[in-house]
């Protein structure tokens, strides 16, 4: 397994983590979860976190090795699995 840790511009954490048979991406978003969308098209996952609250809409994208396997967002951690 190897580990890549990235953080974005506004402080959010990313972790990455690649296996022989896939890979798993998770971003801790801070949010809640009725509150982010996220779609994926190919090698891209799209972000966005529209806050009931007075806040400003956010929206990021990042890069995946292929197309998403599974997506899941449960307590404002995002998980990203792609098979190999």
């Amino acid at each position: 397994m190897n580990q890549h840790n990235t953080v974005d511009r506004r402080g959010r954490f990313l972790r990455r983590y690649d296996y022989d048979d896939g890979t798993v991406i998770a971003a801790d978003l801070n949010a809640a979860d009725e509150d982010v969308t996220v779609d994926t098209v190919d090698g891209t996952a799209i972000v966005v976190i529209a806050p009931e609250d007075d806040r400003d809409d956010e929206e990021f994208e990042f890069e995946l090795p292929g197309p998403a396997a599974s997506v899941d967002m449960e307590n404002g951690v995002l998980t990203i699995e792609v098979h190999a």
